[in-house]
């Protein structure tokens, strides 16, 4: 039986020329990320480097008070692990499995081989850490100017454009984490889309029922994420690599 799971689901990897992705591909292993594991602790060397196939992974930063707020988020878009070929092992967040699924990893010495060589893998590895650093400088304006609505709005759409359907599972308590906000204030910002019929909520699942009224809604740091990440990781080269590959 053919196996569900290809390293083509994920959007860095299929945009590789096909000689450096059959390169890759016995180093590549297929893991399941289960919901709240954290890949890798702030400061902590990392083994190996992870793409996201059907998983969300939220990179947080945590401070001594234990308290804690989301500075992005990954999926099948890129990769976690950037420290590893940007000059360093370690890194001062720590990334979590915010949505359960599948993912491959790979050893952290395999990739700096491919990446010292230079060549595709190399430049798109660079231009996902341009659109991260993005994400992460807009994140951080937006938890300070925006209203939690906004900022939920925002978190919802990112996960919905990291998932293949429209439901996602997460507690309002672990949403608040993410945000860095109160509970309460979570709940009131949830409980507005319901009442408007934007979303449904119930027993730790959220269904996105209009999607076109989210957007609306929105601040414009989602439009501004989503346009670089568009802009250095394009369209027409996942498909094409999805298309025309096989593993």
């Amino acid at each position: 039986m053919t196996s569900p799971h290809t390293p083509l689901q994920n959007h860095l990897l299929a945009a590789l020329p096909a000689d450096v992705y059959a390169r890759l591909l016995p180093a590549l292993e297929l893991i399941p990320m289960p919901l709240g594991w954290a890949i890798c602790e702030s400061g902590r060397t990392m083994a190996y480097l992870y793409f996201p196939t059907t998983s969300i992974v939220s990179l947080l930063y945590v401070l001594e008070n234990g308290s804690s707020a989301e500075i992005a988020v990954t999926g099948n878009e890129g990769l976690v692990g950037i420290s590893l070929f940007m000059g360093g092992d370690t890194t001062p967040s720590r990334a979590v499995v915010q949505s359960s699924g599948y993912g491959y990893r790979l050893k952290a010495s395999v990739m700096k081989r491919e990446f010292a060589m230079g060549g595709p893998l190399q430049h798109l590895a660079l231009r996902f850490t341009q659109a991260l650093l993005t994400q992460m400088s807009q994140t951080a304006a937006c938890n300070r100017h925006h209203t939690v609505e906004q900022q939920l709005c925002r978190w919802l759409l990112m996960s919905m454009d990291r998932l293949p359907g429209n439901v996602l599972s997460m507690t309002q308590e672990l949403i608040a984490n993410m945000l860095g906000v109160r509970r309460e204030w979570v709940t009131e910002a949830a409980g507005k889309l319901q009442a408007n019929g934007l979303i449904h909520y119930s027993r730790g699942k959220i269904t996105v029922l209009d999607r076109p009224q989210l957007e609306k809604r929105v601040c414009e740091c989602y439009a501004v994420v989503k346009k670089e990440f568009d802009r250095l990781l394009p369209d027409h080269l996942r498909l094409k690599a999805t298309t025309n590959r096989h593993t």
